[in-house]
């Protein structure tokens, strides 16, 4: 079978009428696992997608330099140094919850800095 050009497939659709443009989308979502829908006329109008204005951020790894993080640790939490101590050996523990993002962000470049793996949620 000879292939077709985009131009001849546009001729033949101008001839074609509504419902059998219509019958060849669904034999192509059908042949091929797409949808011709776009998800944005599905949904209706666009919603505003908002950020968080609540994180937290979790201390996941120590790193090597452990003292430091303790260090920040207390820092961050206002802990003492044997609360701090425990916390941090713990691991997966929150730093600081219920912040706003641009304050985790700061935290986490902190904890990174020194080798530290954050996440912030």
């Amino acid at each position: 079978m000879a292939k077709l050009t985009k131009e001849e497939i546009i001729s033949s659709l101008k001839e074609s009428t509504l419902l059998e443009i219509n019958d060849l989308i669904k034999a192509i979502e059908s042949e091929f696992g797409v949808s011709a829908a776009a998800p944005v006329a599905a949904a209706g109008p666009v919603a505003a997608v908002e950020a968080p204005t609540s994180v937290s951020v979790i201390l996941t790894e120590t790193g090597p330099n452990k003292i430091a993080i303790i260090k920040l640790f207390r820092e961050a939490t206002g802990l003492g140094l044997i609360e701090s101590k425990t916390a941090v050996e713990k691991g997966n523990v929150a730093i600081k919850e219920n912040i706003k993002p641009e304050e985790a962000a700061e935290i986490k470049k902190n904890f990174e800095a020194q080798g530290a793996k954050v996440k912030v949620e």
